[in-house]
């Protein structure tokens, strides 16, 4: 069997996909697993398997539609036996759609955007499959199941993401090491967000970093080509902190992220990464919840944030509470928790 995964993105998304992957590639009938990935998420597709054959389209920007028909040629011309719809938007059912072969998705009641059911074969999911993660499974084994449209009388149980090829990502992260003269036990956190409620404020982080480097001999601070700046000023002043010295592809970050002590962040990709790569990892949850998309292995913990609002799941926020008043003692007693034997 020929299957093509549609999970567009995002990058914690794509992570959450990977136990559906890893249910694919142990089944003897699939012999072929191709990867639709949106281009502002390409680089995730370093992270998979080489059985996997990753198609990078860029559906945003003017001419987006145009690229993604091309695209859904190109994938029709593949004659796939089967696409398994891990997105659930219109632009993701369409794509499904347009490959010509039977496709799967979520139902009415788990589907993002309504009208996408209308576009594949719904699947019945177990009152119990409430995480990304069991409802990615349950599709994937959709085409194997003689009536995937009815509720499952078990549940899949939940499975941790997990990186193939972890040696060589080890490998590549002690590179960085190295290059940035790190000592052992150094704790790495993610300073961004994809949004602005997702971010802890700077005043957060300046009262959580000395807490951190106490216990640690460097905390690095890191985030991309925009928090670059941010990050600086943070760091600025605080003994054992110091700011990433580059940003990094994401083999090296991901090889990085295991070989340090742990890692604290905000709900990101990154700390699904940092889970995936089997890293102690501290979630702070601001505006959205972990018990639908959170990192459930034995070294993750959670810490969440308790206003009568939340979780809201706005990007945007006038009052904007939640994560400006969680208490930072309870992210590092979080991490050192995980830490001790």
């Amino acid at each position: 069997m020929k299957l093509l995964i549609i999970k567009l993105s995002a990058f914690g998304d794509i992570i959450h996909a990977l136990p559906a992957l890893d249910d694919l590639l142990a089944r003897p009938e699939v012999r072929e697993i191709h990867w639709l990935i949106d281009a502002r998420y390409g680089f995730v597709a370093e992270l998979l398997p080489p059985e996997v054959r990753p198609h990078i389209v860029r559906m945003k920007g003017r001419g987006g539609w145009r690229r993604a028909w091309g695209c859904a040629r190109a994938l029709r011309a593949e004659r796939f036996d089967g696409v398994l719809e891990l997105q659930g938007l219109i632009k993701s059912g369409l794509m499904a759609r347009a490959v010509g072969a039977p496709a799967w998705g979520f139902d009415r009641r788990q589907s993002p955007e309504w009208p996408n059911r209308l576009l594949v074969r719904p699947v019945a999911f177990h009152p119990e499959e409430r995480h990304v993660v069991q409802c990615y499974r349950r599709i994937a084994a959709a085409p194997f199941c003689p009536a995937p449209d009815r509720v499952p009388e078990e549940p899949l149980p939940y499975r941790p993401p997990r990186l193939h090829g972890i040696d060589a990502l080890r490998a590549a992260g002690e590179e960085v090491v190295r290059r940035w003269r790190l000592p052992r036990h150094f704790i790495l956190c993610h300073i961004g967000g994809s949004y602005a409620t997702k971010r802890l404020p700077d005043g957060g982080w300046r009262r959580l970093l000395p807490l951190l480097a106490a216990r640690a001999p460097v905390v690095v601070l890191w985030g991309g080509r925009e928090e670059q700046l941010r990050a600086e000023a943070v760091a600025q002043g605080i003994t054992g902190v110091r700011a990433a010295d580059e940003r990094l592809p994401i083999a090296q970050l991901a090889g990085l992220l295991a070989r340090s002590r742990g890692y604290v962040g905000p709900d990101s990709g990154v700390s699904h990464l940092a889970s995936a790569v089997g890293c102690r990892t501290v979630t702070f949850w601001g505006p959205t919840a972990p018990q639908r998309m959170g990192a459930l292995g034995t070294a993750d913990r959670h810490v969440v944030s308790e206003v009568p609002c939340g979780p809201c799941f706005r990007r945007r926020c006038d009052r904007f509470v939640c994560l400006p008043s969680l208490d930072v003692e309870r992210i590092a007693a979080a991490l050192f928790d995980v830490d001790s034997p």
